[in-house]
């Protein structure tokens, strides 16, 4: 945190719903705190974060009351509402924070000339796997355009007066369609600014990498791309599952399940799949386990294989767990997971330290 104070466990209360304030509230969720935002609205990423319990949202405006409750306040409005932010924290015998990036100037005018974008993999959510290149571009950044699954705490190195754009899209609920994402990234560009787009994993393993690379080349937009660790290696190996092992396997295949198997916009050939004898990474997956599960089994697989699902890799809320084939939808399930995480079949999934 820019503030090095001990949060675990304690009340912390964010005033304000810019989406400037997403670095500092998922730094003070790694650090422990219990976040409460007050806003009449919020970035798409504190939405999900609220309906999954990992911080609590209350759709109004902040009260000096509300600052009696938190040993730390976090100003997340407008620079004139932070100022009143501020004195009333001070008043209240609180400590504050300063207001985050982008809140307290105007990032809204040009450059001379086109600018620049670069898009960014921003890994498993961790910060510390990050790479080197990627933070940089944060760092000098004039325009951030980020999503819910990127490392968010870096936001809190990007420069004062960056303007943050929180583009975050909900496994079946709300987001920002891609493209509307091609066109920030094209407008900001060619007003002549730095452009970082930062997601989570790597964004060229179905991270629409591509289509955004090809938007901006088809404006006239410089691009630079730094690749970023995917989640679909980092989470087995958070896990302490390897996906090749020389004992057990020669190969990975990497697929996402975003569509089920008897979809008819599904490509993938799951007799194939179940017939490779590699170690099987579903991605984007957890609403569609129980008929891939199911599909490969019918299409020979060992129903005894052993299987994980992992969820929010990389994070303080990960968690896995572990079953075969034919048991794998129904425990994941039960353990209520979500989104993000993703499912590794084979015999590395029974691998034992």
């Amino acid at each position: 945190m820019r503030a090095d104070l001990d949060v675990a466990g304690r009340p912390v209360v964010v005033c304000g719903g810019s989406a400037a304030s997403l670095g500092v509230i998922t730094d003070l969720r790694e650090a422990g705190a219990l976040v409460t935002v007050y806003a009449d609205s919020v970035p798409t990423t504190v939405r999900d974060l609220s309906d999954r319990s990992l911080l609590t949202w209350h759709r109004r405006q902040w009260s000096e009351a509300d600052l009696l409750e938190a040993v730390l306040v976090v100003p997340g409005a407008d620079r004139i509402e932070n100022a009143r932010i501020a004195a009333a924290a001070r008043a209240a015998g609180r400590l504050c924070l300063a207001a985050p990036p982008g809140v307290a100037e105007d990032a809204s005018g040009t450059r001379s000339g086109t600018g620049h974008v670069t898009l960014v993999g921003g890994g498993p959510g961790d910060p510390g796997l990050l790479t080197v290149a990627g933070l940089e571009a944060v760092r000098h950044a004039d325009v951030i355009i980020c999503d819910r699954l990127a490392p968010l705490a870096v936001l809190s190195q990007a420069p004062a007066g960056v303007e943050i754009i929180d583009v975050a899209k909900i496994p079946r609920g709300e987001f920002t369609s891609q493209e509307r994402i091609n066109e920030l990234l094209v407008e900001h560009g060619l007003a002549g600014r730095r452009v970082v787009r930062l997601k989570g994993g790597d964004n060229f393993i179905f991270g629409r990498g591509g289509e955004e690379l090809l938007a901006c080349a088809a404006a006239g937009v410089p691009v630079t791309v730094v690749p970023g660790v995917s989640s679909a290696i980092a989470a087995p190996a958070l896990a302490g599952i390897p996906l090749t092992h020389r004992s057990l396997t020669q190969g990975v295949t990497i697929v996402s399940a975003h569509l089920p198997p008897d979809h008819p916009g599904s490509t993938l050939d799951w007799s194939a799949l179940a017939r490779a004898n590699t170690t099987l990474v579903i991605m984007m997956g957890v609403a569609t386990l129980t008929a891939v599960s199911a599909e490969l089994v019918a299409q020979g697989m060992d129903p005894h294989t052993p299987a994980a699902t992992i969820a929010d890799a990389g994070m303080p809320s990960q968690r896995s767990v572990r079953a075969t084939l034919a048991t794998i939808a129904e425990i994941t399930t039960a353990a209520a997971i979500t989104p993000p995480a993703i499912t590794v079949i084979g015999a590395v999934a029974g691998f034992e330290v």
